[in-house]
């Protein structure tokens, strides 16, 4: 663990860039851009940014209610906000989209995202009850439909899985999850991945997919929610960090931190990337 400064600007960078790839691959998904196109579009951009459009593409709000306000449309406009969470309904979302890439100064779209955990129109049992299916493949095609029915709304990021290893049956969000078992969470949760992303981001029906929470959350002392986490290193590596290994080899696009301080340090200072 590192907590320089250098470090914190590489991951705020990283995360931008992140966000920015994501925002630029869904805005062109129907053309199905090559990969030099998007890097150059992405360096174009960066190179533009006033700090306050880079800090608004790092915000995500939930503020956007049904209707749209003429308070967050302006905000929309002026690079304010780079994705929202649980916004609105379809029409707003649309124009919403519409305001950011024809109205404000860089036309960066926006990303909507929805804890789509176990379907959207069409519901699904819950993850701790699809992983006693022991079916990847049916896990992925919960997941591919959930994603169909999601991208037609334009909701295009969804915060699952959620691969937190729990044994603690006092932690209130165990049946979020994939199980207690690191080998089934990790194959079930590189099924999801698959599931929703489609293969492609570029693909107009897949959504990115986000394991969380990194790392050990499901380890929250007494099962309280956002309490420590104290593991030792050779159960992290060998029981908590195999899921998101998994998930990462399936090309999960992004991850999320846990909400708690992991032996003492807070996660959101570095997150290291889960290695081979």
């Amino acid at each position: 663990m590192r907590d320089s400064k250098n470090t914190d600007v590489t991951l705020w960078l990283g995360g931008l860039f992140g966000l920015i790839v994501l925002a630029v691959i869904f805005q062109a998904s129907a053309a199905t851009p090559a990969p030099a196109d998007v890097e150059r579009k992405i360096d174009a951009l960066l190179a533009r940014m006033t700090l306050e459009e880079k800090l608004g593409q790092m915000s995500q709000s939930t503020s956007m209610k049904i209707p749209l306000s003429p308070e967050i449309a302006e905000e929309i406009r002026k690079g304010r906000w780079g994705s929202f969470l649980n916004a609105g309904g379809p029409a707003d979302r649309a124009e919403a989209q519409r305001i950011a890439m024809k109205e404000s100064r860089l036309g960066i779209p926006l990303i909507f995202g929805r804890d789509v955990i176990h379907g959207y129109r069409t519901i699904f049992p819950i993850p701790l009850g699809q992983s006693a299916s022991w079916d990847p493949e049916l896990v992925s095609q919960a997941a591919r439909i959930a994603a169909q029915e999601a991208s037609t709304e334009g909701i295009r990021w969804t915060f699952a899985p959620m691969v937190d290893i729990t044994r603690d049956p006092r932690w209130g969000r165990v049946a979020e999850g994939l199980g207690e078992d690191p080998y089934l969470a990790g194959v079930l949760a590189a099924g999801m991945v698959r599931g929703f992303q489609a293969g492609s981001l570029d693909s107009a029906d897949a959504i990115a997919a986000c394991a969380k929470h990194y790392v050990g959350y499901g380890a929250a002392e007494a099962g309280r929610e956002y309490n420590s986490t104290w593991i030792p290193e050779t159960q992290l590596r060998s029981v908590y960090l195999p899921p998101f290994q998994a998930a990462l080899k399936a090309g999960v696009a992004t991850f999320m931190t846990g909400f708690n301080a992991l032996n003492g340090v807070p996660y959101w200072i570095r997150i290291d990337p889960v290695s081979d």
